[in-house]
Parts: C-alpha cells; sequence; structure tokens
C-alpha cells in the first residue's frame, strides 16, 4: 500500500472504523479512546508505515504552505491539464496540511513572459515552487535566486542541469528522441526521407524537451542510418489556419515522403490534416495523450504515440515539496518518467 495516498486522517478512520476524532487523539496520545479503538487505529498507523510524532507535528503547527506552480500557457484537454490534474490530486491527498498552489502561466514563445512571471512569484516569497523550465539562461535567473533564499523548487517536463533543482519528473529527452528515431526506422522499414514537423514562434520552438528529443532523434540516425535525408517543416503557432496549406505544398513538393514526425504534443495537427486529406500512406508518430491525439490514432493517421504519464508529474512533484519541507525526508533528485509506447491496439488498456 503506498503510504503517501493514504495519509488523510478521515482515510485512517475510515480504515478503522472510528471517528476523526479518535484518530487525532491517538495521534496526539490524548485520553478518551477505548483500548479496542486504540488498538484498532494503532494498527492501521502501523501498516501504513505512519510515523505520529511527524505527522502529528506537522498538523499541530497549523502551517500553511504556498506553492507557486509556473507552467506554459495552454488550452484546456491540452498536455499541461493533465499535469495539473496531477497536482490537483496532490492537493486533495495533503488537505489535511494546509497546501495551497498559486498558478502562474507564461507564454512558451515569450521569454519575458517567463522573465515577469518568475518577478511576480518571487514577490510572493513561496515556501517552494514548481516549474516547467524555459531556455537555460532565463530559468537560471530565477532557480539561481530561489536557491540564495533557500526556496526548494521542482523541475517538471524538463531538466536544468546546469541548476539542479531539489528534484525533477520527466522523460530522459535525449533517450525520448533516441527511442522515436528506433521505433521510426522500424516502422518505416528505414525509409531514405523522414519529415519532423515542427511548431515554431519567430523562431522559438517553446520547449526544451522538444529540442533535446530532436537531437536524440538526430544522433541515432546518424548513427545507424547515415543516409536517411531528415527535413524539416515548420507551422506557425500563431497562424495554425495555414497549416493545411503548408502541408498541401510540402506534400505536394516531397511525393514521395511517407515517415514523419512531431516532437511536441500536438500531432493531431498533422494527423487531422492526412485524416482530412484521406492519406493512408503516411506514418506518423507524436507524443502524448491528448485527446485529439488519441482519435487520430484510433482512427489510423497516427500510428505511434509516445506517453510520459504527465498527471504523476504533476502530483509526484507536490508530494516531493511536502515530504521535503513538512516530513523532512529526503527525496530522489531525477525521477524519470516511462516512455511509453502506444497504438490503437492498446491505447484503451492503457488509458484504463
Amino acid at each position: 500500500m503506498n503510504t503517501h495516498e493514504r495519509i488523510r486522517i478521515k482515510d485512517i478512520a475510515r480504515m478503522a472504523e472510528v471517528s476523526v476524532g479518535t484518530v487525532d487523539r491517538v495521534i496526539h496520545g490524548r485520553s478518551g479512546v477505548s483500548e479496542v479503538s486504540k488498538k484498532r487505529v494503532e494498527e492501521i498507523l502501523r501498516q501504513l508505515d505512519y510515523q505520529p510524532n511527524m505527522y502529528a507535528s506537522a498538523l499541530a503547527t497549523n502551517k500553511r504552505y504556498a506553492f507557486f506552480c509556473l507552467l506554459p500557457q495552454h488550452e484546456p484537454g491540452e498536455y499541461w491539464t493533465a499535469v495539473e490534474d496531477g497536482i490537483g490530486h496532490a492537493l486533495d491527498t495533503y488537505t489535511d496540511f494546509n497546501i495551497h498552489v498559486h498558478r502562474s502561466y507564461y507564454d512558451p514563445y515569450n521569454y519575458e513572459a517567463f522573465v515577469n512571471a518568475s518577478r511576480s512569484i518571487l514577490a510572493a516569497q513561496p515556501d517552494g515552487v514548481l516549474l516547467a523550465p524555459t531556455i537555460p539562461h532565463y530559468t537560471l535567473a530565477l532557480t539561481a535566486e530561489l536557491a540564495r533564499r533557500s526556496i526548494p523548487y521542482i523541475y517538471i517536463d524538463s531538466n536544468i542541469c546546469e541548476q539542479p533543482a531539489l528534484s525533477f519528473f520527466g522523460q530522459d529527452s535525449h533517450r525520448s528522441g533516441h527511442f522515436a528515431a528506433r521505433m521510426m526506422l522500424l516502422l518505416s522499414q528505414r525509409a531514405d526521407e523522414i519529415v519532423i514537423f515542427r511548431q515554431i514562434n519567430r523562431g522559438i520552438l517553446g520547449s526544451n524537451q522538444q529540442e533535446r528529443r530532436e537531437v536524440g532523434f538526430r544522433d541515432y540516425m546518424q548513427q545507424h542510418h547515415p543516409n536517411c535525408r531528415i527535413m524539416e517543416l515548420n507551422l506557425h503557432v500563431e497562424n495554425g489556419f495555414d497549416d493545411p496549406y503548408m502541408l498541401d505544398h510540402f506534400f505536394a513538393a516531397h511525393p514521395h515522403v511517407h515517415n514523419g514526425i512531431t516532437f511536441n504534443s500536438k500531432a493531431y495537427i498533422v494527423g487531422e490534416y492526412l485524416f482530412d486529406r484521406q492519406r493512408t500512406d503516411f506514418n506518423l508518430m507524436g507524443y502524448d495523450l491528448l485527446e485529439r491525439n488519441v482519435r487520430c490514432l484510433r482512427q489510423g493517421s497516427i500510428a505511434f504515440l509516445i506517453a510520459q504519464q504527465p498527471e504523476r508529474q504533476g502530483f509526484n512533484a507536490v508530494r516531493t515539496l511536502c515530504e521535503h519541507l513538512i516530513f523532512k525526508r529526503e527525496v530522489i533528485a531525477e525521477n524519470f518518467m516511462p516512455i511509453d509506447l502506444l497504438t490503437k491496439e492498446n491505447i484503451d488498456f492503457y488509458k484504463n
């Protein structure tokens, strides 16, 4: 049984079939509890590896913990929505300890927006910070100041090795790119041409993960299939209505390209285009279980999706701050998410 998902007093009370007040009295060593109920509660605490003194102390202080979360701006249903769902689950789990998460957002294609959001967070004097880093130059300005103030922070999705965080939750981006290249070679039967679809705004990719995945992909291809021609098509973030025309133009100019990949979470942009154009001869790979991506996977316009459990990243980031600040436990510095390969044949089992 996972201790950290069963720490609420009301859950212990339910398991021991006693009242919340009874559990509270046992934890604090107060009288007014029958011997039978006391033994029942103590047995549940033992099974859960519950440490009464530690938890009692945390509860008794009645301290409020203000965590700040800095994420890229996103629409409902996109990748970061799942991260926020995990954060919400963690808040429910640790509700007894006065945890509050204040959420801030930045335009991932505007570095100044990250800087401004960082300043606001620092001014609020947080107890801990969860952040999805932008490029190192701008991220380090925030994390260096957090470190100077001894404020713990956690990286979500991508890591900045130059300024290690208390903990990191995300995929090994470079290895994920290797994995994608290996799967692409199997899927394409070592095709001589592959296209990488990007989303770019004013030359900015908007994600460290995308860039590092692409580097890993290219490294693997160079090592194992150096004669493959890798092309790029940059789709524009702010002018999405132009995407079909850009894709029409690309495929008209390159009629023999039948394999492609996108390293961001919006593979559905190409997948929906392929479905609308009734292109069944193109193998597309992408990342993340957005609803629109999954729809394309089921209908066959995306061949493979690589998933990384974003809900788990959000939950464990909050949990780790709690472990560190409230329960004074040692935490693991690097926590790599699995690299899960999904197809229309296994997607339903995975989501369940």
